[in-house]
Parts: structure tokens; sequence; C-alpha cells
């Protein structure tokens, strides 16, 4: 198995998520675009306040179709950690920290682990949408999306076989989070792109 593409970087917007892998010191020889962001998901699945058992359930459904279908096995497989950046990735540091003020040193690197994220989803998911507004570390203004961000992220960590992603503040096309991971090794071996 191939120790090139070792790392994802997982990008969870609001009309997609983007899958970068790759090995650091070298530019990426995969990345992709999928249709899996929280607000589409929200507005295609999550109708209910707080969103019914069966509406989770076909959004999970969805996430394990898209992901696997946007990223192939062979590069699903080589990954080794994972990073997660953007709103999604980063409020849910801060909530698993309970921040208030929100503090972006304590979230630049914070180890989310799989389990805390579904601990935090199915509190989330039982509460109404005013009820998440005031959950200590989330910025209200996410509260309408952030149940699928964090199922969305939680279905990509299994897809990839992650026990924990680490959190950056920097966004995806700064392109520094694959360098700043690991020390550089030399150039991929080969690469892939799928589009959307």
């Amino acid at each position: 198995m191939s120790e090139r593409r070792r790392i994802s970087v997982v990008d969870i917007g609001g009309g997609s998520t983007e899958y970068v892998v790759g090995h650091p010191g070298a530019p990426p020889p995969f990345h992709v675009s999928t249709r899996l962001g929280s607000v589409r998901q929200t507005e295609r699945h999550l109708s209910g306040d707080p969103p019914a058992e069966e509406e989770m359930r076909a959004l999970a459904d969805a996430a394990r179709e898209i992901v696997p279908d946007g990223v192939p096995t062979d590069v699903r497989e080589e990954v080794r950690a994972g990073i997660a950046v953007a709103g999604t990735a980063t409020q849910l540091a801060a909530i698993a920290q309970e921040l208030e003020p929100y503090d972006p040193v304590r979230v630049d690197g914070y180890r989310l682990g799989l389990g805390e994220c579904e601990r935090m989803l199915e509190l989330l998911a039982d509460l109404t949408l005013e009820e998440r507004r005031q959950v200590a570390g989330l910025d209200p203004d996410r509260a309408p999306t952030i149940v699928a961000g964090a199922a969305i992220l939680i279905e990509s960590m299994r897809s990839f076989g992650l026990q924990e992603v680490e959190t950056s503040a920097s966004d995806i096309l700064q392109g520094t989070v694959l360098d700043d991971a690991l020390p550089p090794q030399g150039p991929p071996n080969r690469g892939a792109e799928r589009p959307e």
C-alpha cells in the first residue's frame, strides 16, 4: 500500500464538501468536490425541528453513498491522517471545548475524535433550532446547518477509516495544511482527479 497519499483534508462548505488527498511537500495528486454541502443537505433532508430519526438516517445514507462515489477506495485506503478545515470542524472544536468567547488559538490544531463528534451530533440533533443557538461554543448563525455538517464530517471520517481529525482555521485554498502536517518526503508517484 502506497505511503504517498496519506493525508485527507476535508472542507465542508454550504453547497459542497471538498476532499484533498496527498503527501506533504508536493502538490496533492487527488482532489474532488462533492455535493455534500451542509446547507444543501439540510435543505434536502432535515425539515423537522428537531430533525426526525428517519431524516437523520436519510442524511447519513446520502453521505455514505456520495463520499465513496467521489473518492475511490484505493485513495481512501491510503489515508493515514485527516485535517478538517472550515466552519463545521472549527465550530465542533469550539463546542467540544465550550469556548465562550470563540478562541481561534484553542480551535486551530484541536483533535476531534470520532466518538466525540458522534456524541455532539446526538446532542445537537435532539435540540430545536432555538436551543442549538444557545449551545456553548456554537456561533448562533451556524445553528441551522451544524447538524448536517457534523453528520457529513462523521461519515467522511468513517469512510476514510479515521478515528480523529485535526481541525485547522486555514482555508483549503491556502495550500498550507498539507505542508504543515508532516515533513516533506518527495513527490507523489501518481495522481487522480474526478469532477463533481
